[in-house]
């Protein structure tokens, strides 16, 4: 009985073929990085005031009077949502009086912005802020959109996995790109901010289903060992260079709309890899279509330069290891013994904290003191050498430890930017990046690290389960940054405190580097709080995330 990687030795591990599916599939994330953070320029809050109107009878000197100051940053700064009674400034004005001198301002009553906003347009000329007043009384509907966006990625993530199981990757994939993109492109013409959210949710749900449609096709064509660099470096790196390419986009184009339709178009590039990029062997097999799975076979072989067997796929002898999987597990065996729950329970709490420091502190770039281009492209890049990072720790360092450091790094310089001057504000950034670093190498690591402590027979569920509650922090991150709002530094706090926290409950999982994976629930490592068992060269040949390409498929979810 041969298995599909035996029966695919031939083909060899890097050739031609496998890079041209390595980087096509890797550049189909492009688009992920800049759409899926889009919202920190589309929704964008300039600097703004209640309008006064040219027809309200002040002198320019009550004009100019007519905001009242308020503490803002430990300076004194125009109200963005109050101004003094016109008719009473009116009357004053009449009268011939002077504000400061003759009325003292602070026993005026004040009202809210009736007439309206007028915005700054130093940084934006236009955004869904500026466009639909999203401000003052509204202002909770900015952070809504991005937690709908994030709703859409948690629907996306139920469906994707069923979908490509049925309907195959590369259907998916592209079915999925189509949605994206199509649904972006209408965002353009959105005449209120509900359509524009409904939209987002389509988006997001569009967005995480090419995402693991992608992430599960490399996994399945490419060799054994190819699938852990694709998986960590390829997939993370291409995610993070769509991520760089944001802010430039959106420091040329001020516009949100024009932004948007920038960002979409790309999409229609990858049209022309419908013809290039194969569907998986492995899937045409599961459903009983060999001929066509030797088809893409050969021609791969004929891309390398390599003479095919005369038979690569014999129904008859050909073992489908996954076939033979008859899932019979449920959600409850998650909780069936004290070890899985303890173990599940942490792994919840672990994603769930990891996520909300990730996308808290990618949407609060804004907020940083400086350009806001410039911040968002240095949160961009450091994510490059931390997913760098974390692929060597994972393959040479124990994973327990390798994730508490992280974490600790991360959660340590995000406690300790509120006792940096505020007019030293390199340091800051310098710290927030630091912060980025930490949790980004973190959620790179994390993904490994939990399928490893999970059984063969509930990995796909441990990790789906650990990768919902990531959802529901990516939900939950636009208010942390919202908070800013009262208090510069409690965003900061509160993602440092639970990063920290979130390291100390690394320690009391257990110690998988090196260990053979469990295959029965029994067999699962103990939590046996800081002991520390090193690894055996025995047990295990090489790294067995390399070796089994059901770690990687879970991961995607």
């Amino acid at each position: 009985m041969r298995d599909y990687d035996a029966a695919t030795a031939f083909l060899g591990e890097w050739g031609r073929f496998q890079r041209l599916v390595f980087f096509l599939l890797s550049a189909s994330i492009i688009p992920n990085g800049f759409n899926g953070l889009s919202i920190v320029f589309l929704a964008g809050t300039p600097e703004h005031r209640c309008v006064v109107p040219r027809g309200a009878n002040l002198s320019d000197e009550w004009r100019n009077a007519s905001i009242p100051l308020e503490l803002r940053g430990g300076q004194q700064e125009p109200s963005r949502c109050r101004r003094y009674g016109l008719a009473a400034l009116a009357n004053f004005s009449a009268l011939g009086l002077r504000p400061g001198s003759d009325v003292e301002l602070e026993t005026l009553e004040q009202e809210p912005c009736l007439d309206g906003w007028e915005y700054s347009r130093d940084v934006y000329h236009s955004t869904i802020v500026t466009e639909w007043n999203l401000v003052c009384a509204n202002d909770w509907k900015g952070p809504l959109s991005t937690s709908l966006f994030f709703v859409g990625v948690l629907l996306g993530s139920f469906i994707s996995g069923q979908l490509s199981d049925k309907f195959g990757r590369k259907n998916v994939l592209f079915a999925t790109l189509a949605m994206q993109t199509g649904f972006s492109f209408i965002q353009v013409f959105s005449t209120s901010w509900e359509m524009f959210s409904v939209l987002f949710v389509l988006v997001g749900m569009g967005q995480i289903s090419n995402y693991v449609a992608a992430f599960v096709l490399g996994t399945e064509i490419l060799g054994k060992s190819v699938r852990l660099l694709f998986c960590t470096l390829g997939v993370c790196i291409f995610y993070a260079f769509g991520y760089m390419l944001l802010p430039l986009f959106a420091f040329f184009i001020r516009d949100w709309r024009m932004l948007l339709l920038a960002l979409t178009l790309p999409g229609l590039l990858f049209i022309p890899l419908w013809w290039v990029i194969p569907e998986s062997p492995r899937w045409l097999i599961s459903q009983g279509r060999f001929q066509e799975a030797e088809d893409i076979i050969r021609k791969a072989a004929k891309t390398n330069g390599i003479t095919a067997p005369d038979v690569i796929f014999d129904p008859s002898e050909l073992q489908d290891v996954n076939s033979q999987k008859q899932q019979t597990y449920t959600i409850l065996d998650l909780m069936k013994t004290r070890n899985i729950l303890t173990i599940t329970i942490m792994s919840v709490l672990l994603w769930m904290i990891i996520s909300v420091g990730y996308f808290g502190l990618s949407l609060d770039t804004p907020n940083l003191h400086g350009d806001v281009y410039v911040n968002c492209f240095l949160s961009a890049v450091i994510e490059v050498p931390a997913y760098i990072i974390s692929w060597l720790l994972l393959r040479y360092f124990p994973r327990r430890y390798s994730m508490a450091a992280a974490l600790f790094l991360g959660g340590c310089v995000l406690l300790f930017i509120q006792l940096v001057p505020s007019h030293i504000t390199a340091v800051s950034i310098l710290l927030v990046m630091l912060g980025k670093f930490g949790i980004t190498s973190a959620f790179s690591m994390v993904y490994v690290y939990t399928a490893e402590l999970y059984a063969t027979v509930v990995r796909n569920m441990g990790v789906g389960a650990s990768s919902m509650a990531s959802r529901l922090g990516s939900i939950l991150s636009p208010y942390f940054v919202y908070l800013g709002a009262y208090d510069r530094f409690l965003p900061y706090i509160l993602m440092g405190s639970l990063t920290v926290l979130s390291g100390i409950l690394t320690l009391f999982l257990p110690e998988s580097y090196g260990m053979p994976l469990p295959d029965t629930i029994d067999e699962m490592l103990r939590v046996k709080g800081l002991e520390y068992r090193p690894p055996s060269s025995s047990t295990r040949d090489s790294k067995e995330e390399e070796e089994n390409p059901e770690i990687l498929k879970s991961t995607a979810f």
